[in-house]
């Protein structure tokens, strides 16, 4: 058997590089970002302090994309994940958050360290089963969405989501959408839930492969949350980069055909990884948005251990995402390296058994 690796959370395996190393790993896009992103920087001005609740323009602009918003429905964060985390932070302790798992492995800790109680509804066929859904919500605070999904890959059925919408506006229960996919979904378009208690939070990370800059936002209709979160922000983070923020800005104005070019690629990758990784015997879900696979996998631990240890490839445990039994593999990364990456997972399987 071999020698387990001590592994707490992806923070060990983030940025492992090497010059035979695949990774599987971390969700951040290879392809490049758009040029029209690095247009209209101006250091001479970016190096001051900036509005706690992000630049105006930059505001005003997503109000557009979002019918009936302005600019005071927005705060710039750093990444998504500072948005949930300030989201989360608004609220008081004890209260609770309903958590379809498997989850993002960020989405627990969040709610943990924020002093809120998780309650889980697992999901069936990686998408939201609606009637254990119906049973479990009453009785929380929130409930926290994520389609398309990190690390199904799953989108929601829009009858679902618009279950959802109706259940929780009528109990009063905020939805914080998290959205960074919506613009890689293979099947159909993005459905933005609304409603007077949803929170929708995206990034420019996914959709303009700009994951180190760390641009993010939220938007809700909800005045308490805009201003909770700006007070929180005020006294951790501050101003989200400026830098960051222009280069976001600018990004918006890439054509439509970037985004649609980048779907192209991703959904030809999904193919590949699916179809490959369904030859070597795994079962899993075929994803139909963002650029993730979840394939269930015995002895998961084990076989992560010998895929880095004698194989150079990076996977992250499924245990992390609430899946126990499973593996994470992130597909992006280019067709050969999956290809070359699939073909060394094959070998591994000869010395753990995971089927």
């Amino acid at each position: 058997m071999a020698e387990k690796m001590n592994l707490r959370s992806p923070a060990d395996l983030i940025g492992m590089q090497g010059d035979r190393v695949i990774s599987f790993g971390s969700g951040q896009p290879d392809l490049p970002p758009p040029k029209e992103m690095f247009e209209g920087i101006d250091l001479a001005r970016d190096l001051r302090y900036g509005l706690i609740q992000g630049e105006v323009k930059l505001r005003e602009a997503l109000a557009r994309e979002y019918p009936g918003s302005s600019a005071e429905n927005f705060v710039i964060t750093n990444g998504a994940s500072e948005a949930i985390d300030l989201i989360l932070r608004c609220w008081n302790r004890g209260e609770k958050v309903l958590l379809p798992r498997p989850y993002y492995y960020s989405y627990l800790p969040l709610i943990e360290m924020a002093g809120l109680v998780p309650v889980f509804t697992d999901l069936n066929e990686g998408r939201i089963d609606i009637e254990d859904f119906k049973k479990k919500v009453p009785e929380c605070k929130a409930v926290m969405i994520n389609s398309p999904s990190n690390p199904t890959g799953r989108v929601e059925s829009i009858e679902t989501l618009k279950e959802i919408e109706k259940i929780t506006q009528k109990l009063g229960i905020y939805v914080i959408s998290d959205e960074v996919y919506k613009d890689l979904i293979y099947e159909r378009e993005n459905y933005h839930i609304e409603g007077n208690h949803v929170i929708t939070v995206n990034s420019f990370s996914k959709t303009y492969c700009m994951c180190g800059v760390r641009v993010g936002y939220l938007w809700s209709v909800d005045k308490s949350i805009v201003e909770g979160v700006c007070e929180i922000k005020t006294h951790t983070s501050m101003n989200t980069n400026l830098v960051g923020q222009d280069m976001a800005l600018a990004a918006m104005k890439t054509p439509k055909d970037y985004i649609l070019r980048q779907q192209a690629i991703w959904r030809e990758r999904r193919d590949f990884i699916y179809d490959g990784l369904k030859k070597l015997g795994f079962d899993l879900w075929r994803p139909e948005g963002a650029f993730y696979v979840l394939p269930k996998c015995k002895n998961a631990r084990e076989f992560l251990t010998v895929l880095y240890r004698d194989f150079q490839v990076i996977t992250y445990l499924g245990e992390w995402f609430g899946a126990s039994d499973r593996l994470r593999l992130s597909y992006a990364l280019d067709v050969k390296k999956i290809e070359e990456g699939l073909g060394r997972i094959g070998e591994a399987m000869r010395k753990v058994q995971v089927l």
